[in-house]
């Protein structure tokens, strides 16, 4: 009976954490599906209840700053800025992994430290170097920043999961004859493919959502990401809630659609290199 309490508080804890998430996405779903004359008092009133994709249209096509647009520059930002990280940080954690060569440990350490910078801190410094290197308003130093700073966790994440790894196939590799890159491309990346996936899923979602080094380096109204053109679409003198709440719903569903496509690879990523 003990054992049976405790087992329905801890039921019990995490479906109000679950709801206590899901309420506030209800209210935001409901704003965008809804016209507004049906939010007056309140999402939760259902005396009248109409669905209507008009906000996703409006907002998908608006006059602003569509967010069709908007999707398609966020995809040709995230997209190199997910896979130069992964390419570069796996290369880099499997050397730090197999390589002994000096000041290894120290270099290592200096990289976790890196994780600990904020972005608001070397914001300016950042803003005046790409400012000198002519990739201010391009997709090149965005994509260059988003790069640079994936590529601290990623190496550790990588890190951390080629290490279990049998190291018994690379050296039975290595006896048939195959270099040292043929058995990292052909043996250690098909093999990482969950962690991989889970680093992919991870940097694809904090590229597609970031606003603030977006904000600082972007600014051609034809070259804004999507999280750009969210507050765009308010009015001078009104307000249309629903067409900001479906922008909204229709920029996380990117995030959304991958952690959905690749959730097996994602969870055993995330518990693989805990297991050895």
């Amino acid at each position: 009976m003990r054992r049976w309490g405790r087992e329905l508080w801890i039921n019990a804890l995490a479906w109000g954490i679950g709801l206590a998430w899901i309420v506030p996405f209800l209210g935001i779903l409901m704003s965008a599906l809804r016209p507004q004359s049906e939010l007056i008092h309140g999402w939760w009133q259902f005396s009248s209840f109409t669905i209507s994709l008009d906000n996703f249209v409006k907002a998908w096509n608006h006059p602003t700053a569509p967010m069709s647009q908007g999707i398609r520059n966020s995809l040709l930002v995230v997209i190199p800025s997910t896979i130069l990280p992964l390419f570069i940080g796996a290369m880099a954690a499997y050397a730090m992994l197999r390589f002994p060569f000096p000041l290894r440990d120290p270099l290592f350490l200096v990289i976790v430290l890196l994780m600990a910078i904020p972005q608001q801190m070397v914001a300016v410094p950042l803003f005046r170097f790409l400012r000198d290197l002519g990739l201010i308003n391009h997709y090149a130093g965005l994509i260059l920043v988003h790069t640079a700073w994936a590529l601290p966790w990623v190496i550790l994440f990588l890190r951390n999961y080629f290490s279990t790894l049998p190291p018994e196939i690379e050296e039975a590799a290595s006896l048939d004859g195959a270099s040292r890159f043929q058995i990292f491309t052909r043996i250690v990346l098909p093999l990482s493919l969950p962690g991989l996936a889970s680093a992919a899923a991870l940097q694809l979602t904090w590229a597609w959502n970031d606003f603030f080094m977006a904000l600082i380096l972007i600014y051609d109204p034809e070259k804004l990401v999507a999280t750009q053109r969210i507050p765009l679409l308010r009015g001078q003198y009104h307000i249309d809630w629903g067409v900001l709440t479906a922008a909204s719903i229709l920029t996380m569903s990117m995030p959304i659609l991958v952690f959905a496509l690749l959730q097996r690879y994602y969870i055993r990523g995330l518990i693989g290199w805990t297991l050895k």
